[in-house]
C-alpha cells in the first residue's frame, strides 16, 4: 500500500478508536496494569494487515510510550520468512502459514520458533475496473479464470475475448505481487492453484499503483483488498462476482457471511511464543484482540464475527494463563 495512504488511514483509525477507548475507560493494554512496560516488538508481513497493526501500535503506545512496535510490510510470504528466521517477533498475514514452503512453517520448526495464529479481522478481494467501463458489471469465476490463468498469457488481451458481448477494448491487468498473500489467495480462489497465474500483468506490492493504473486506462482491470476500493471508489468501479449463486458485490455483510464467494478471507497475526512470554508482548497482542472490532471498522476492514472474536479472545486467554 502507498505509504502516504497507509499513514492517513492509521491517523483516522487512531483518532476514532482513541475516542472509543477513552469512553470505555481502557488503559491501553486490555488489562488493568499498564505500568513499567518497555521494549521493542518487531513486526513484518502483509501490506493488507499492516495498517491494522500500525493502528494497534499507535493506540497501544499512547499509554505505553516506552514500547516500540516498528511494522514492516514486505508481504505475507516475506514476513513469514523473516519471522521463521528469527528476525521478527510477529508476522502479519493475509493467509495461513504454509506447511509446504521451506521458508515458512518448516523453517520455524527447524529454528525452534513456536507461534500462535490469531485472527484479527476479515477482508474481501475486490475486482475493480475503470469508471468508464460500463460492460463488466459482473464477472463469473470462469471468466476471471479465463483472464488470469497461465494459458491466458499473450492470448487474452481484449475484453471481447472474455465475453463476445464485451466491446473491442484492450485489456490491461494490475494485481498483487507474487510475495503477497493477496496473490496467493486470489490465484487459489480463481485459478484453483496457489501461485498459478499469467505473469504479463502489472504486479505490485503498492496498491496505489493499481488504483492509478486502472483509473487511467479504460480497459484496465485489477484486484486488491476491499478496503482499498472503499478508499478509492470515486476513482474506480467495483465488479460483482458470480461464484455460482449469482452476482454478489463485496461489502462488509457479504464478506462477513461469506456470500461473496470465493473472494472473502480472514486476516491473521502470528506472535511468537517468546514474544508472548514478554509482558509488553502479551499486553500488546491482548490489546490488539480486545479492540479489534473498533480498529477493523474504522480502518475499513470487516470485523470478525462474534464467533471468530470469541475464539481469538479464548486463545489469548489461554496464552495469558500459560505464560504467567
Amino acid at each position: 500500500m502507498n505509504a502516504n495512504l497507509r499513514h492517513s488511514r492509521v491517523l483516522v483509525v487512531v483518532v476514532a478508536v482513541t475516542a472509543v477507548l477513552a469512553a470505555c475507560g481502557s488503559d491501553g493494554t486490555g488489562s488493568s496494569d499498564s505500568s513499567n512496560l518497555s521494549g521493542t516488538i518487531t513486526v513484518d508481513g502483509s501490506s493488507t494487515v499492516g495498517p491494522l497493526t500500525l493502528a494497534a501500535e499507535e493506540l497501544f503506545t499512547t499509554d505505553n510510550p516506552d514500547v516500540r512496535v516498528p511494522v514492516g510490510t514486505s508481504g505475507t510470504g516475506g514476513g513469514f520468512k523473516k519471522f521463521c528466521a528469527g528476525e521478527k517477533d510477529m508476522a502479519d498475514a493475509s493467509r495461513p502459514i504454509k506447511d509446504d514452503d521451506p521458508g515458512e512453517a518448516p523453517a520455524c520448526k527447524k529454528n525452534g520458533i513456536k507461534y500462535d495464529e490469531l485472527q484479527v479481522a476479515n477482508d474481501g478481494i475486490a475486482i475493480v475496473v475503470n469508471k468508464d467501463n460500463d460492460w463488466a458489471k459482473c464477472l463469473t469465476v470462469a471468466q476471471l479464470k479465463k483472464i488470469w490463468e497461465p494459458a491466458a498469457q499473450g492470448n487474452v488481451k481484449n475484453w471481447n475475448q472474455v465475453d463476445p458481448s464485451f466491446p473491442d477494448q484492450s485489456l490491461t491487468l494490475f494485481g498483487a505481487g507474487t510475495a503477497s498473500g493477496t496473490f496467493d489467495f486470489f490465484t487459489k480462489a480463481i485459478n484453483g492453484e496457489e501461485d498459478s497465474s499469467r505473469s504479463d500483468y502489472n504486479a505490485t506490492e503498492d496498491d496505489n499503483v493499481t488504483v492509478q493504473g486502472v483509473g487511467g486506462d479504460k480497459g484496465g482491470l485489477g484486484y486488491f483488498g476491499l478496503s482499498y476500493y472503499e478508499q478509492n471508489q470515486d476513482k474506480l468501479n467495483v465488479v460483482k462476482v458470480d461464484g455460482g449463486d449469482g452476482c454478489v458485490e463485496p461489502t462488509t455483510a457479504t464478506v462477513q457471511d461469506n456470500s461473496y464467494s470465493p473472494l472473502s478471507r480472514p486476516l491473521f497475526i502470528y506472535p511468537s511464543d517468546k514474544l508472548l512470554a514478554r509482558p509488553e508482548g502479551l499486553a500488546f497482542v491482548r490489546f490488539y484482540i480486545d479492540n479489534s472490532d473498533e480498529i477493523a471498522t474504522q480502518a475499513l476492514f470487516v470485523p470478525m464475527t462474534a464467533e471468530q472474536k470469541a475464539e481469538s479472545v479464548s486463545e489469548i486467554d489461554k496464552l495469558s494463563t500459560s505464560t504467567t
